[in-house]
């Protein structure tokens, strides 16, 4: 009798569990036991911020590729916005696990433009953000930036062709336009690739005497490495 119980409640285990989002075996929580633990391995050493070139930190909780690219992939182009949570609480995770970053930030997603985001449904990095702050305590400011240039696509272009493509894209936003924030800005991002969106971002907030202290990312290409 106990033997049939327990298969019974394993088939309804089975039944009511979601679907894992990356392979779509049931998964008890965000993901299966399986892409956890892939997931879980593009993390980066313990996060120490990167002071870059233009004068800003970069904080990246993950290296972008194998099931974390996975990952954001499923967010963006399948929608999966569920996983904007898990995602967004590695970050924070991370952050509060480094004594030495700042304690009085603001955070400001970067922003799609109108079209593209009215076209996706809604902004991967505003979704991170979201659940970053979350667990972090640090307010969030949506509408810090707006960006008012609809830019081609990133992909397959060089450093300074990236950088010339975002060239003036952005501006302060509304939640900024009348009353600059009295602590330094945090960018949050999904992909730092070559950095060229932070420094567009972090130039259009300064031209404004808008501080910003850094950038966090939830995946870092690789070859952007610092040594």
């Amino acid at each position: 009798m106990n033997h049939w119980v327990q298969h019974l409640r394993g088939l309804m285990t089975l039944v009511v569990a979601d679907a894992c989002p990356l392979c779509g075996r049931p998964a008890a929580n965000d993901f299966c036991s399986a892409c956890q633990r892939q997931v879980q391995t593009c993390a980066l050493p313990p996060a120490v911020s990167k002071v870059k070139a233009d004068g800003y930190a970069l904080f990246a909780w993950g290296r972008y590729g194998d099931a974390l690219k996975r990952a954001i992939a499923a967010l963006k182009y399948d929608k999966r916005l569920e996983l904007a949570r898990p995602l967004g609480y590695r970050m924070a995770d991370a952050w509060l696990a480094t004594p030495s970053l700042p304690k009085q930030l603001v955070v400001v997603p970067i922003p799609l433009h109108v079209s593209k985001q009215q076209q996706r449904g809604f902004n991967q990095a505003e979704q991170l953000a979201i659940h970053f702050c979350d667990q972090t305590r640090l307010p969030l400011a949506r509408q810090g930036l707006t960006r008012h240039l609809e830019t081609t696509a990133q992909f397959g272009l060089s450093a300074t062709e990236r950088l010339r493509n975002l060239e003036h894209a952005f501006s302060v936003g509304s939640a900024f336009a009348k009353q600059r924030p009295q602590h330094p800005v945090l960018l949050l991002d999904d992909i730092y690739t070559t950095g060229a969106t932070i420094r567009a971002a972090t130039q259009a907030l300064r031209r404004q005497g808008i501080r910003v202290w850094g950038a966090a990312v939830l995946a870092q290409a690789m070859m952007e490495r610092s040594p």
